[in-house]
């Protein structure tokens, strides 16, 4: 069922179209060494073995998942005497290349800088998580798509008038949109269903026809692609975070409900909610952080889908919500100080006396407590570490709660002056 030409290549024309540098460079027979990044099923094997046959070179196909570097090893082995003896250049064709480790991936490079291989790679994963730099720079990167839902038809249909064992089978077009659209970009799901399909095709007058039925037996409930651990699973959450931060609530449902509908723990959401809360709304409204948390107990007790309601309503609200990330960033600077400083001893006033030896040689010492100062203020103190000035962390915005934060703090540092200059509030 796969392809022999490009012209016969479905999808990504963005690096296939005419007057593309890789279609060029493979109509011309020049291989180099690159990488293909994208989702399953959107031609990364047949796209390298196209290119092995066009430049009429040795093909050496490995996976990742079941390859170490004596693989490896021999694969070298058979380039060498590939050009030796029949003068062939060699394609190797790591599929899964994410799965190798550092050392294994080093373990072809130098066979690569020598050109006794040209090396393929294809990932789901991103590289440059994944991928060593060294092997990143000695690859060029294409991306591949999803494929859309004409080009999975074009590509059932080619399986259904090939050579491939169905094209005594026709489908009707109900059947083939449900069939694309369940694919969900997905060009071996696709064929994967539409055997599943032919197996179940029935006699309609005298011809094998998949219907409309059909296609709803093998196609199942869930149409979408759902990655649990790898990129997919990390963009959608980053998307739905962002829609909550940006105060866009109905980008954030569509996100909320895409990661529902592909089968993420909604505890998990419901945990990233809570993140959220402290985040990007924080003291501007601190009635986030316990609905989110309200949300997530109520789910762990009503479960799914009962439970899926509170997440809605913790999602909605955040993106409604007066938004700071004044405590975030407080946080950060209060962290860099820290080790910027190092371990300053706490100062004598600040420390607890509960023995008399501690009394005795100071602790606790001139301290002010507060409630007995007027309104509850000991104007002018100073709770920094002697040896370090004394910092500004935390910022109220102009919105929510932290407003009237934002006036109270500029209230006490107006005492605080005051008594600096005058010795009294």
């Amino acid at each position: 069922m796969r392809p022999e030409t490009l012209d016969g290549f479905s999808g990504q024309q963005h690096l296939l179209g005419p007057g593309k540098p890789l279609r060029e460079a493979i109509e011309q027979g020049r291989a180099h060494s690159m990488i293909f990044w994208g989702p399953p099923g959107t031609g990364k094997t047949t796209l390298a073995r196209m290119i092995a046959n066009t430049t009429d070179a040795h093909f050496i196909p490995l996976s990742a998942v079941m390859a170490g570097i004596k693989d490896v090893r021999a694969a070298v082995e058979e380039a060498k005497q590939a050009r030796a003896a029949y003068g062939r250049s060699t394609v190797l064709f790591l599929d899964e290349v994410h799965r190798f480790n550092k050392s294994q991936q080093d373990a072809f490079l130098p066979f690569v800088e020598d050109g006794t291989l040209t090396f393929i790679g294809a990932t789901t994963e991103n590289p440059s998580f994944e991928l060593n730099n060294a092997l990143l720079s000695r690859a060029r990167l294409y991306i591949l798509k999803s494929l859309a839902e004409d080009d999975l038809a074009r590509i059932i249909q080619r399986a259904l008038s090939g050579n491939s064992g169905l094209q005594e089978i026709d489908i009707s077009d109900e059947a083939l949109e449900l069939v694309t659209k369940a694919a969900d970009g997905d060009a071996r799901r696709a064929l994967n269903l539409l055997e599943l399909a032919a197996d179940l095709a029935e006699s309609v007058d005298g011809d094998l026809m998949i219907d409309l039925a059909t296609a709803r037996e093998v196609a199942g409930d869930s149409f979408r692609r759902f990655d649990k651990q790898g990129e997919y699973f990390y963009d959608q959450v980053s998307a739905l975070h962002k829609s909550i931060r940006g105060s866009d609530p109905d980008a954030s449902l569509y996100w909320l409900m895409r990661m529902l509908d592909g089968g993420c723990d909604p505890l998990y959401i419901a945990r990233r909610l809570i993140r959220v809360a402290s985040e990007d709304v924080g003291n501007a409204d601190p009635r986030a952080l316990r609905l989110c948390l309200d949300a997530a107990e109520t789910f762990e007790r009503l479960g799914s889908p009962e439970g899926e309601l509170a997440i809605v309503q913790a999602v909605v609200f955040l993106a409604c919500a007066a938004k700071s990330n004044a405590v975030y960033k407080a946080s950060k600077a209060a962290a860099a100080d820290a080790e910027q400083f190092g371990t300053l001893e706490v100062p004598m006033h600040l420390r607890n006396a509960p023995t008399r030896l501690m009394k005795n040689l100071g602790y606790g010492e001139k301290y002010r407590y507060a409630h007995d100062e007027a309104d509850g203020l000991a104007a002018g103190e100073n709770y920094f570490p002697e040896d370090m000035p004394v910092s500004k962390y935390y910022h109220p915005v102009p919105r929510g709660l932290e407003l009237q934060i934002r006036e109270k703090l500029a209230e006490i540092a107006r005492r605080n002056e005051q008594h600096k200059e005058t010795g009294d509030d």
